[in-house]
């Protein structure tokens, strides 16, 4: 495996963070909240966040428009549906994290699209090496 780490400050936001970066971060940190205090009690600690943005070019600066595509994957128990993990993931998860301005319609939400996330951590995911492959960018491309 390979890893492409850049980063770049930006003014889209008070973190001077690129919007991709703060939303995911937020997103994974309320899935954190929501399973430390009972709101989800399905949860489970595994989970993957992405958040992808739609640009328009205003005189050279990249300003973010709208949320195009929501992804979370996140472990859980063996009791709980696909249709609950998405609904609670919506209204608990999602909505108090991504301002209302940026979701419309259109916005795409790929929740646990790979199916059942019963078995997570290393368990799942550390294979031979014993170790657990971690991903994080700074929204995975910058303006120049």
């Amino acid at each position: 495996d390979q890893g492409h780490m850049f980063g770049y400050a930006t003014d889209e936001t008070p973190e001077l963070m690129p919007l991709t970066h703060v939303l995911a971060t937020k997103l994974g940190a309320k899935l954190t909240e929501v399973r430390k205090n009972g709101t989800c009690p399905w949860l489970r600690p595994d989970g993957k966040t992405q958040v992808t943005i739609e640009y328009r070019n205003e005189g050279g600066a990249m300003v973010p428009q709208r949320v195009h595509t929501v992804l979370i994957s996140t472990q859980h128990d063996e009791t709980v549906t696909n249709d609950q993990i998405a609904a609670d993931l919506k209204e608990h998860v999602i909505k108090p994290v991504i301002p209302e301005k940026y979701l419309d319609e259109n916005t795409i939400f790929h929740l646990n699209p790979s199916g059942r996330f019963v078995i997570g951590g290393p368990h799942g995911d550390a294979g031979l090496t014993g170790r657990k492959i971690i991903i994080d960018t700074y929204g995975g491309w910058g303006a120049h």
